[in-house]
């Protein structure tokens, strides 16, 4: 079960623990401030947008197209932009750190 590090919309960071096996997304939907993931986990709002901490971007499978197509679209887009839909939890993210980008 990995430990993560969340930073919400107002600056504040929180430890999470997360299941492995599920998506980023869950978590972050399951927090009193977390994400909305109005899609579900499809790929198709980026209401579950993030940014991932630069140590841990490199680290991470890379955006398949149509999760960088979204991405690119927002005003709010980073190099470190993820949705969390579609990152996988597995032990190995013990440590991951994430800001919830702002909502759009």
């Amino acid at each position: 079960m990995p430990l993560l590090h969340v930073v919400n919309r107002d600056g504040v960071e929180q430890d999470v623990q997360a299941t492995s096996g599920g998506v980023l997304m869950e978590t972050l939907r399951d927090m009193d401030d977390g994400v909305m993931a109005i899609c579900g986990g499809m790929c198709s709002c980026a209401t579950c947008h993030v940014y991932v901490d630069e140590a841990w971007v490199a680290r991470l499978p890379a955006a398949m197209s149509d999760e960088t197509d979204m991405l690119k679209d927002l005003s709010s887009y980073r190099p470190n932009s993820r949705l969390s839909c579609q990152l996988q939890l597995t032990d190995a993210l013990d440590g991951l750190r994430v800001a919830i980008a702002p909502e759009e």
